[in-house]
């Protein structure tokens, strides 16, 4: 892990700036989608009800901005008893807990739309790294140096980890996530968000990447 052992632990001198200043262009870009995809968050939220027991929206507990505990907001893709005999796990490829429309609305990335509620809150940005469940981050932050810094920025709904790298659950996947993460940190800026969201966009259209 010789890219991590190098990343420095004190933060940039205009790095708090540049987070309140992406909060406020993450606030207004998320008004907007959120005004754009509602005609589309209605749809999936009823083929969400109709096509499995239990409810639209998926809530779950997320670590953000300096380790603390936030409700992040998803369309349920997945069943909605899918932990009760395992509890927190990471998903895997070809999971039997994804429902049908779960399926296309990870590939879409339509389920994450929920997360921009999320952002006008305050609690991530449009771009940053993607927040884990506080069962991992205790984990990982114990097997992995520097993993607790991608919390000096807020999580994102899209990154550029995940623009980067596949969805993996080993722990080789995520230092290989952790090492674009800490790069998108010392390089926060609007341009790099922008080119963040253009490759997303293009994700999205193409239904690739997720799982």
């Amino acid at each position: 892990h010789r890219d991590l052992h190098s990343f420095p632990t004190r933060r940039s001198s205009d790095l708090p700036l540049m987070v309140r200043v992406q909060s406020i262009y993450s606030w207004v870009i998320a008004l907007v989608a959120l005004l754009l995809a509602a005609p589309v968050m209605v749809v999936a939220a009823i083929l969400v009800k109709v096509t499995s027991p239990g409810p639209a929206l998926y809530k779950q507990s997320r670590v953000g901005l300096n380790g603390e505990a936030f409700t992040i907001y998803k369309f349920r893709s997945m069943r909605a008893d899918a932990e009760a005999k395992t509890g927190a796990v990471w998903a895997q490829k070809n999971d039997p807990r994804i429902t049908p429309l779960g399926r296309f609305l990870r590939k879409s990335r339509i389920d994450e739309l929920p997360q921009l509620f999320n952002v006008l809150r305050g609690e991530m940005s449009v771009v940053g790294p993607r927040p884990e469940r506080p069962e991992f981050v205790a984990t990982l932050s114990e097997q992995i140096p520097y993993y607790r810094q991608r919390h000096v920025v807020r999580p994102g709904i899209t990154g550029w980890a995940q623009i980067n790298h596949k969805y993996g659950d080993t722990i080789e996947d995520t230092v290989k996530k952790l090492e674009y993460d800490l790069y998108y940190i010392k390089n926060l800026s609007p341009t790099l968000d922008l080119l963040v969201m253009f490759h997303t966009a293009k994700v999205m259209l193409l239904s690739r990447g997720a799982q």
